[in-house]
């Protein structure tokens, strides 16, 4: 795996010492936030600390004022507010959330003093597996949740869709504050960073995910290049084994996103309209000079679906239906 990843430092304080450890150890099995949370239970013990290590990220509980704080050096500092409410200035974030979209808000104001890589080469680049389809309402999406879903039991995975209106937050029950949409604005003003990553992430079942795009004018608004290159660079940080981009029909196609993965699955009906509209883009391919895309691809054909899933646990059924089986033979 070569050298590990490099993490600065996030200091935990609140009178409630069990808060701080079950935080700082919730957030130190996440091994793509990249901080290493340290919880204290004493202002002293954490002065002594900051003496010898650098604090990038200091939370301190509402109720420590900001005498006690004096002599401990931190580069940013943060409340851990009981209300929620801002008090001169300071960066808030609300103590009572779950611990996954608390780490995601900090993350989002936590401002790098110098963007040193924070990873150091991990000897590995994600493997990216796209799945696409050509032909349109063949099960597409709900393949491409269910082989997340079952990657993730055993390797860690981000999930990236390109679909727009996305299922992704009615399934989850997910109101997103962020997405793919601040993530495409990072990476096209050079400030994307695995920070900038960690605070879009989402997980579900143990699958991470980003939210997709809100509307269609931000896909439109896109550029192929401009989404390969940020799935690239998530590749080339090595925080994930697999990426896996669900990916929709660009203006113009998608094949330039294509060419930047490893393997492509692609669902396939076989009707006659079907066939025809992969031979067309088989064609297609090869008089573009892009037929190095035709030998990643493995053509799938789906199981129909049975009986007929609900929504309030939709995702659950995919896993441990016809299809969570098909896609546990395929590996």
């Amino acid at each position: 795996r070569g050298m590990r990843t490099i993490k600065k430092i996030m200091a935990v304080y609140d009178v409630d010492s069990r808060y701080a450890d079950r935080f700082a150890e919730f957030a130190n099995q996440r091994e793509q936030v990249p901080f290493r949370v340290v919880a204290f239970t004493s202002l002293e013990k954490m002065r002594e600390f900051s003496e010898r290590e650098e604090i990038a990220i200091l939370l301190v509980g509402d109720s420590v004022t900001k005498e006690q704080l004096t002599g401990i050096r931190a580069l940013q500092t943060g409340r851990l507010s009981e209300t929620g409410l801002a008090k001169e200035g300071e960066a808030v974030v609300y103590k009572y959330q779950a611990s996954d979209s608390l780490l995601r808000e900090v993350m989002s104001w936590y401002q790098p003093q110098e963007m040193v890589p924070l990873m150091t080469i991990t000897g590995r680049r994600s493997q990216i597996i796209g799945v696409y389809s050509p032909i349109g309402r063949c099960g597409k999406t709900s393949f491409a949740l269910t082989l997340g879903q079952v990657l993730a039991r055993d390797e860690k995975v981000l999930y990236l869709t390109l679909e727009e209106f996305s299922v992704l937050s009615a399934l989850t029950a997910t109101v997103y504050t962020s997405g793919l949409s601040d993530l495409l604005y990072y990476y096209t003003q050079r400030e994307y960073n695995p920070v900038r990553l960690g605070g879009v992430t989402y997980n579900w079942g143990g699958l991470d995910y980003i939210p997709p795009l809100t509307n269609a004018e931000d896909k439109n608004g896109i550029s192929q290049a401009v989404f390969a290159g940020l799935v690239r660079r998530i590749a080339s940080d090595g925080v994930y084994e697999t990426l896996v981009l669900d990916v929709g029909i660009f203006c113009g196609g998608a094949e330039e996103v294509l060419s930047v993965c490893d393997l492509i699955y692609v669902p396939v009906m076989e009707d006659v309209v079907s066939t025809a509209k992969l031979e067309a883009w088989k064609e297609y391919l090869k008089r573009s000079g892009r037929s190095v895309i035709w030998e990643k691809l493995r053509f799938l054909k789906l199981p129909r679906p049975g009986q007929a899933l609900v929504r309030e646990n939709y995702l659950e059924q995919l896993l441990w239906g016809e299809l969570g089986d098909f896609v546990r033979e395929l590996r």
